[in-house]
């Protein structure tokens, strides 16, 4: 195996973990300009996050081991699906894993863990809020794996790097089929990552929260995992969406200057992406959670007329 392969598969997975804070930072950022507001300053996530890790964590009497060992799963776990995804090329050591039913896999193990971390010292808030993203993932899940089985169809191929490199190739980069998957994957995005009008990631309001019912009794390191692994799920879907659908700027060989401009033209598209975020946050209001299933089956549908119309358009004619 290519050296040079395993080297660009760490610096991408170390990329991830450093830019997931100054994704969620910028939109904060933009937010709070949009509500004539300073905000915070963009590097606000990383003193928050160094803030949490030197402080003492403090646990429940009641908590288990696995209370104690989920923020390092749901972390390890996260970190590992978005360094499966193509960042800054396709041309990894680690692109044979990079599919999407171990992205999905990989997704909802951290889920898994966090409900049941949710669940385990016998809170009120925990268990309304695992029962909750149970509720609210069942409906994500379909709607993302038929959303990115529209461009595997097209690739021939349920691995993203492969999904990348045939966009890179091909000649029609925006069909109808990849609008509609693209639209249903946003939604997916933001039901799933914990933003409005699915869930307010900054409410503590226990007839609202979703993810913040599950690690109201974190504190000090472990939080800080939480919340790191929080923001890569954000990181995680920007780049999804940025380099699936859009794969421009992607590097098709490995040299200093195709990677930078890589990175640059990376961090352009999440810097889009970040704000049509925060635009969307300023102009919605957080829905009722009884209204998330048709939220959510919008994503479903919007994602099956994408198939359809591949089948009808491509594949038929």
């Amino acid at each position: 195996m290519n050296p040079i392969g395993w080297v660009l598969a760490l610096v991408q997975a170390l990329l991830y973990i450093a830019l997931a804070p100054l994704l969620a930072g910028w939109v904060r950022k933009v937010k709070a300009r949009l509500q004539n507001r300073r905000g915070a300053s963009l590097w606000q996530p990383y003193q928050d996050l160094y803030k949490l890790f030197a402080k003492e964590a403090r646990m429940a009497h009641t908590a288990s081991i696995l209370f104690r060992a989920a923020p390092y799963i749901v972390f390890v776990a996260t970190w590992l699906a978005a360094t499966a995804i193509p960042m800054l090329t396709s041309d990894l050591a680690t692109a044979a894993i990079a599919d999407v039913i171990v992205i999905a896999g990989l997704l909802a193990l951290a889920r898994f863990f966090l409900a049941l971390a949710g669940m385990d010292v016998g809170t009120a808030f925990g268990g309304m809020g695992a029962s909750r993203e149970m509720f609210v993932s069942a409906l994500a899940e379909p709607a993302m794996l038929m959303a990115v089985f529209t461009l595997a169809m097209t690739a021939h191929s349920t691995n993203l790097a492969a999904v990348v490199d045939y966009q890179l190739t091909g000649t029609n980069l925006l069909r109808p089929s990849y609008m509609f998957a693209l639209a249903g994957l946003v939604l997916v995005a933001i039901a799933e990552t914990g933003r409005i009008p699915v869930d307010n990631p900054t409410t503590h309001l226990e007839l609202t929260m979703i993810h913040e019912a599950m690690i109201l009794e974190y504190s000090g390191r472990h939080l800080a995992l939480m919340e790191w692994a929080a923001q890569l799920k954000l990181l995680l879907y920007g780049v999804l969406i940025a380099n699936v659908f859009f794969p421009w700027g992607v590097a098709r060989e490995i040299s200093i200057g195709s990677l930078g401009l890589a990175l640059a033209v990376l961090l352009g598209k999440l810097v889009f992406l970040g704000a049509a975020l925060a635009v969307s946050e300023t102009v919605l209001a957080k829905m009722r959670l009884f209204r998330a299933p048709a939220f959510l089956n919008l994503a479903l549908l919007l994602a099956l007329l994408g198939l359809l119309s591949y089948v009808i358009l491509e594949v038929g004619a």
